[in-house]
């Protein structure tokens, strides 16, 4: 048999062994040539690093999947095929399980919530922009748009609405310039993932658009929800199933508004799925160089997890929320039967003298030194655009960072 078998398991290929020595020999079509005389060698994915950041406990540094399964902890769910994934417990920071948690990869959209949780806190929601020509450069082709139109008035709860919801890189970049502009931005950002630990993340754009040397971890970005569903407004517009947008405005008449549904398929069933029981946001993101990524927050009961998904290989729309879906069902099921693997660590300011010294990065070029932006939004009442609101408004996570367990350097086993 001329064909390797380098995507099978030793189990699969001991599976199918009878099966291929019966098969007759036409059975198997023949190997498009490669060029050079020679069958085609069929495209591998990439594999993740041998030795990857131990940031939350050594366990999350090494490739492969990390679990501790107590005594009648239900397995893991066996359709995974997501490059990197992490289920965590919201409230504690406890890792309940992981695949190549901190495997650098691109995060498409899911880039957003750093954006938010940098830039949301220091603009005033009720302030009004009138979006200009120059606020809109730099919006790469094939954008995920909201519909901002130059030379109209937007607020920065519409704005945000835009980002949450459709995924607007429009919005995006009226509120950089509204900020100081796009590279005070992304240098605003990269502090901020500096502030809260998050070194595996490098910012290139605030939108989360394919940029090289634009990476994440599921490690990271799960990090990053956990500091943002912290902030009133964040898990506001996180939690928003659909909204009015502002649309055009003529003279003497009242403007008009059109309705923008949340991306976020488990929120609103859109796709054929139905809405996952307890969501409450928070991002979901999809580009050529990322594939689908897709970081949630959901309550049953008294628990909250956070599960982030990274680049299925299955292929489909729905693949990224189905194995959300099927790793929260897991999270919920194992809760209080499995030994954490690891944990989201605090941010660098916050009281971590009984964890021992804040983690360094692992990075050979260490990004722009300082905090980002801190605090939490006034939530102040808006006029306009009437939203529908899901669990996030109550999604509330305690800020008590846990104490005195362990340094971070260390395993949990």
């Amino acid at each position: 048999m001329s064909a390797k078998m380098t995507a099978l398991t030793v189990l699969s290929a001991a599976l199918l062994a009878p099966a291929l020595l019966v098969a007759p020999a036409h059975a198997a079509p023949t190997p498009p040539a490669d060029g050079k005389g020679g069958p085609a060698k069929a495209p591998q994915a990439p594999a993740p690093p041998v030795s990857m950041s131990t940031v939350g406990g050594s366990l999350l540094g090494q490739p492969g999947t990390q679990v501790n399964l107590l005594p009648g902890a239900p397995a893991l769910p066996t359709n995974l095929t997501g490059r990197s994934w992490l289920v965590a417990d919201a409230e504690s920071g406890e890792v309940l399980a992981a695949h190549n948690a901190h495997w650098r990869l691109p995060p498409a959209s899911t880039m957003k919530m750093l954006f938010a949780d940098t830039v949301l806190p220091g603009l005033p929601k009720e302030q009004v922009h009138k979006v200009t020509e120059q606020d809109m450069d730099g919006v790469g082709p094939g954008s995920s748009l909201v519909g901002v139109k130059e030379d109209l008035e937007y607020s920065v709860h519409d704005l945000w609405l835009g980002v949450f919801l459709r995924s607007g890189n429009d919005a995006v970049h009226v509120l950089s310039a509204m900020n100081g502009g796009i590279d005070k931005t992304v240098k605003d950002m990269q502090a901020h993932a500096e502030e809260l630990q998050a070194l595996d993340t490098h910012v290139v754009s605030p939108d989360g658009y394919d940029a090289p040397e634009q990476v994440s971890s599921a490690y990271d970005l799960t990090l990053i929800a956990r500091s943002g569903l912290q902030k009133q407004d964040f898990r506001e517009y996180c939690g928003t199933a659909n909204a009015k947008f502002p649309g055009r405005q003529e003279a003497g008449k009242p403007r008009e508004y059109f309705e923008i549904q949340n991306t976020n398929r488990l929120m609103t069933g859109a796709g054929g799925l139905s809405p996952y029981k307890g969501i409450a946001g928070v991002k979901n993101g999809n580009t050529t160089m990322a594939g689908s990524t897709f970081t949630g927050a959901a309550q049953q009961g008294s628990k909250k997890l956070l599960v982030t998904v990274m680049n299925p290989d299955a292929g489909g729309a729905n693949s990224v929320y189905e194995e959300t879906a099927a790793l929260f069902d897991w999270g919920f099921a194992a809760a209080g039967k499995v030994k954490p693997v690891g944990e989201l660590v605090p941010p660098k300011s916050a009281d971590t003298s009984s964890h021992g010294s804040p983690a360094q990065s692992h990075e050979n070029n260490p990004s722009a030194a300082g905090k980002g932006s801190g605090g939490v939004g006034t939530a102040l009442a808006v006029a306009g655009g009437v939203l529908a609101v899901l669990a996030g408004g109550a999604f509330v996570v305690n800020r008590r960072w846990p104490r005195g367990r362990r340094s971070r350097g260390e395993d949990l086993v």
